[in-house]
């Protein structure tokens, strides 16, 4: 929605218009009209010039008569606002304006979103500074990335790497945390990049808590990051791994292999790295196999400490430690995707925590679990549990 001045209409003094005297107006020759040749009449009304013309007259004579009607406008005066949403439904794909404040013209709503591809970081820096820092629907937005003295330069793009004060990515892009005492319920929704519409609804209707993980071969991956961050939710990485059923399931050209060496391990870590900036961690993209070699677990493991991060994966390494921030989930909630068995899952990972005193879900971007995800975290808090980011169920181990 945005606002725009109201135009106040000017009073009419009707007094006034009862005294023109209508005998002073010049009356029309009608002697000199009766002389003119009627074919040169019927010639000139035919002109495309004349209709024109007259067209052209008309439009300002209209325009005229609509501003004496409206009158001046007041800036500084009440305001009309104007609903966008009707309008939105049915824009064309393939386009997304950010609208910045205009000098006197307040905007109350700085992003109309005309189609499913990310806003460019300038673009999202556009609307956050129109907004003057005004968060997304859940909560407050995370410092933008990157920090300095958190990365340098890599292959594609800025690497993580610890500061020279000893500040690590990990404690600085996870999200804050205060633990209330109550048993910790932790969700991580991954494969988002790739569908732009499911992505767009994970940021914008998932609480803050929940934790978003996204694929390193995603278009516009930054900028997806910037305005998941700029909604509040901490962001990981998919690192792709090689699984069990290689090559017929292919996780792409940047994939850890077991064969590889820890060099070419730590080379397609980085490229997937410099992918884009502000995550606290990686977690894996199928790795079945590689997570199970514990040469090549141990290469993967020593990279990413060296660079600051932590590794939450998706249950297929929970007995792999490394000396890095680590957790892993204890259940995938859509494993079987209907909205009843989805439903249970979330239950049974309730009743995880109350036994554990806390327990870490994963689930991928299904429109499904999108909405099952964001019903079940709305009233989660008021069954006496604590939604926490991912981060904060993480222990160095």
């Amino acid at each position: 929605m945005i606002s725009i001045p109201r135009l106040k209409p000017p009073a009419i003094d009707f007094a006034k218009l009862r005294a023109i005297d209508l005998s002073k107006l010049k009356s029309i020759d009608l002697a000199r009209l009766k002389s003119l040749d009627a074919a040169k009449l019927k010639s000139l009304a035919a002109s495309p010039y004349a209709g024109v013309g007259a067209a052209g007259a008309l439009l300002l004579v209209a325009a005229a008569a609509l501003l004496i009607m409206m009158g001046p406008a007041e800036p500084s005066g009440p305001t009309v606002k104007v609903p966008l949403a009707a309008v939105l439904r049915h824009a064309p794909e393939g386009w997304r304006e950010a609208l910045r404040t205009v000098k006197g013209v307040p905007i109350t709503e700085d992003i109309i979103r005309l189609s499913d591809r990310p806003l460019d970081p300038q673009a999202i820096h556009a609307a956050q500074t129109a907004a003057h820092g005004r968060a997304g629907p859940h909560s407050g937005p995370l410092p933008p990335a990157p920090i300095a003295g958190l990365y340098a330069p890599g292959p594609g793009g800025p690497l993580p790497v610890i500061a020279p004060d000893g500040r690590t990515p990990f404690d600085a892009y996870a999200r804050p945390f205060h633990d209330n005492g109550k048993p910790k319920v932790a969700l991580v929704i991954g494969g988002l990049g790739l569908n732009a519409r499911a992505t767009q609804q994970a940021i914008e209707t998932l609480p803050a808590p929940v934790t978003l993980s996204f694929v390193a071969y995603a278009e516009g991956l930054q900028s997806w990051i910037d305005l998941a961050r700029q909604y509040g939710h901490e962001v990981m990485l998919e690192t792709p791994m090689e699984p069990e059923n290689f090559p017929d399931n292919d996780p792409g050209p940047y994939a850890l292999m077991v064969s590889g060496s820890p060099m070419e391990t730590a080379k397609k870590l980085e490229w997937v790295l410099s992918r884009a900036t502000g995550y606290f961690a990686v977690t894996n993209y199928l790795g079945s196999r590689f997570l199970a070699d514990e040469k090549a677990y141990a290469g993967f493991a020593a990279a990413v400490k060296a660079r600051g991060l932590g590794f939450l994966d998706d249950g297929s390494a929970g007995q792999r430690t490394g000396g890095l921030p680590r957790a892993s989930a204890g259940r995938v909630i859509d494993d079987q995707l209907t909205g009843k068995a989805i439903d249970q899952q979330l239950l049974a990972l309730e009743a995880g925590a109350l036994q554990r005193g806390e327990a870490l879900g994963a689930g991928f971007a299904y429109p499904v679990t999108l909405e099952k995800v964001a019903a079940w975290a709305a009233t989660v808090e008021s069954r006496g549990y604590q939604l926490a980011p991912a981060s904060a169920l993480a222990k160095t181990k």
